[in-house]
């Protein structure tokens, strides 16, 4: 288990939000903490600290006005922490390398590869081959429904047909290294890990995985260590010191295993 940290960049601010909230239509999110400093101010301290694997996601959609200032402070992060960091966030097969070459150790895409509620595997297969397997991160974030957790896309708006199980990641796992999963309901609020969806993380036994979303206490971190079978990485933000939150980071990731 690694603690994995992060920078979401909102309208060209780092930011923590509550996850489905987040609405293109006049770039839209409820806020729990917009950063004085910028992105690279937070790269810098995460490779200070030894922490590597977390992630920078632009919110913005490609379309939005505040896309070019995102982009922005996401490539400065990147650059102030070379191979420390992966990128997210509209990324295509036109745009990965940009930000591979800008310093990101890996791509996290979704909704490129996810089109009228189904997988592209024609996307997903081209873009493993454009960027490489083992450079490629696949975020299979998700919301609960009746019949399990179903995959959401597009900044997490739209709702897919595609049900994360062990199944479905065994698939998948032909073309990525690593899995990204934010449970979309509790994303941001703070009130608790989505405990069923951790436990199914821990019964995979493929390719690294990381789970996010309503972490609140110290005990959760525990918690996702027993329930993820020591096996699932973990990132916060909003519970955190660093984004306004009564959690050190600091103690977080030594709990996590992770250097300091």
């Amino acid at each position: 288990m690694e603690f994995r940290p992060c920078i979401d960049i909102h309208n060209g601010r780092v930011k923590q939000i509550v996850g489905g909230s987040l609405r293109d239509e006049d770039d839209r999110a409820r806020e729990n903490f917009v950063a004085a400093e910028d992105a690279a101010f937070f790269a810098k301290i995460y490779r200070d600290a030894g922490l590597r694997g977390g992630h920078v996601i632009l919110l913005n959609s490609m379309d939005s006005p505040f896309y070019g200032e995102t982009r922005k402070q996401a490539l400065a992060a990147l650059g102030a922490y070379p191979g420390g960091l992966q990128a997210g966030g509209g990324i295509t097969p036109e745009n990965a390398y940009d930000f591979l070459e800008a310093g990101a150790s890996h791509v996290i895409v979704t909704s490129y590869v996810f089109r009228e509620g189904r997988i592209r595997f024609d996307r997903l297969k081209g873009l493993a081959e454009t960027v490489g397997k083992d450079r490629l991160v696949l975020d299979i974030s998700c919301r609960r429904t009746e019949t399990g957790y179903c995959i959401v896309t597009d900044r997490w708006q739209r709702m897919t047909e595609e049900k994360v199980d062990l199944r479905l990641m065994e698939r998948l796992s032909a073309y990525c290294s690593e899995f990204l999963v934010h449970g979309v309901d509790v994303e941001g609020r703070a009130e608790g890990i989505e405990e069923e969806l951790v436990n199914l993380l821990g019964k995979w036994d493929g390719c690294p995985v990381t789970y996010a979303g309503g972490i609140h206490e110290y005990q959760d971190f525990r918690r996702i260590a027993e329930l993820g079978r020591g096996k699932v990485n973990v990132t916060a933000g909003s519970a955190l010191d660093l984004f306004g939150g009564r959690l050190s980071w600091k103690k977080a990731a030594e709990i996590c295993g992770g250097a300091v």
